[in-house]
């Protein structure tokens, strides 16, 4: 008897813009990527209905991808490591409370001992 095989799915090659930059797997770059774009379209528009002149609103535009997708990229990164380092002091806090639970070192015990004196 055959066992029933589940299908297998192919495993996909992951997005890379330009061949470099993994953007599925790279936190931060696919929120960078589409606001820098929103932001190229808003200023490329907004320049050519104001002056209506379409090559420098294509500069304008450009520029706009620019700025805005480092400044998403250098905010998101920016919170993404304030957050690891929260989490690691936690996970720190979390470990030494495990470890001087109930011992002469643990902080809380000395602290209700001197309470209770």
């Amino acid at each position: 008897m055959a066992a029933a095989r589940e299908p297998q799915e192919p495993e996909k090659k992951p997005f890379k813009l330009l061949g470099i930059l993994d953007v599925e797997n790279t936190p931060c770059a696919r929120e960078s990527i589409l606001y820098g774009s929103l932001g190229s379209v808003v200023a490329g528009l907004g320049h050519f209905l104001m002056t209506s002149r379409i090559r420098r609103s294509c500069d304008v535009g450009v520029g706009g991808f620019i700025l805005v997708t480092l400044g998403c990229w250098f905010h998101c990164r920016y919170n993404f490591a304030k957050q690891r380092i929260q989490e690691r002091i936690a996970r720190e806090g979390i470990k030494n409370k495990i470890l001087y639970e109930s011992t002469h070192l643990d902080p809380e015990r000395k602290i209700k001992s001197s309470n209770s004196s």
